[in-house]
């Protein structure tokens, strides 16, 4: 596989106003691209997304739609010379889906799934403690790298609750989970069982692609959405939210957040 890599990073001159004074900065923004995918010599989705690692997004994506599920059905990937354009050769023919659902998520977010078609509820002895939540949260800031430098991008990450064992950045949020499976593809890691941490608000399409990945535990630092708190519920997924310092919410599936104090004081 042929790959040109980009470091998802704009140089930009600005006007920095602080205490009163006027001052010319030398900094940089997050990158923001149309990248196009196309299987079997026909094009499948366009993104708005990180022009970084397209490799990673192509292949998390159609693993999360279900087109391959592993990377032995690939025959060959090449990315165009400018980065923004990745072709993907099966070593089969595929059905393509006839419609796209559009996501509310920053980045253009594109799913061909249906939400209301259910997942199997997960059924895992998976536990985390908080303590563990709150030290790969921090850890989650520090693993990215796009992140120290603009502060304009999201940040996903696969632990097992003692350690990252992947990173993905971009600037939609729903990217960072294909890139996540992606990047599990290529190093061989199953995704079954472990935790998926996230910067971004928790949505049902993120909570949907947990579900076809088998995690059972989804955190983010900031808010879940309605509909991903009932997804969270239908499918036996712990949704946490607000993750932060020394608290967090947990929306469903408490009995996976290990406590040393088992009694919870009523709302």
């Amino acid at each position: 596989m042929s790959q040109t890599k980009t470091d998802g990073i704009h140089p930009l001159d600005y006007t920095l106003y602080e205490n009163g004074a006027w001052q010319a900065m030398a900094g940089a923004i997050t990158e923001e691209a149309l990248v196009c995918i196309h299987l079997n010599g026909r094009e499948l989705a366009t993104f708005m997304c990180t022009p970084r690692e397209p490799d990673e997004l192509a292949l998390g994506f159609l693993r999360a739609e279900g087109l391959i599920h592993s990377l032995a059905e690939v025959r060959a990937l090449t990315i165009s010379e400018d980065g923004r354009c990745v072709d993907v050769w099966l070593d089969h023919a595929v059905e393509l889906p006839a419609r796209r659902i559009i996501t509310s998520g920053c980045g253009g977010g594109v799913t061909f799934d249906d939400m209301r078609a259910r997942h199997t509820p997960l059924n895992t002895n998976a536990t985390v403690t908080p303590e563990q939540i709150f030290a790969r949260m921090r850890e989650l800031y520090q693993a990215g790298d796009l992140y120290s430098v603009t502060q304009g991008i999201h940040t996903s990450a696969l632990s097992d609750g003692e350690r990252l064992l992947l990173v993905a950045e971009d600037v939609g949020r729903h990217n960072t989970i294909d890139r996540l499976w992606g990047k599990a593809l290529k190093q061989n890691i199953s995704t079954e069982g472990n935790i998926l941490l996230a910067t971004g608000r928790i949505s049902s399409e993120m909570l949907g692609k947990a579900a076809k990945m088998g995690v059972p535990i989804v955190v983010s630092r900031t808010s879940a959405t309605s509909l991903s708190v009932e997804l969270g519920r239908a499918w036996n997924i712990t949704v946490v939210g607000y993750a932060r310092r020394n608290s967090l919410r947990v929306y469903t599936a408490l009995h996976r957040i290990a406590l040393e104090a088992q009694t919870v004081a009523p709302a």
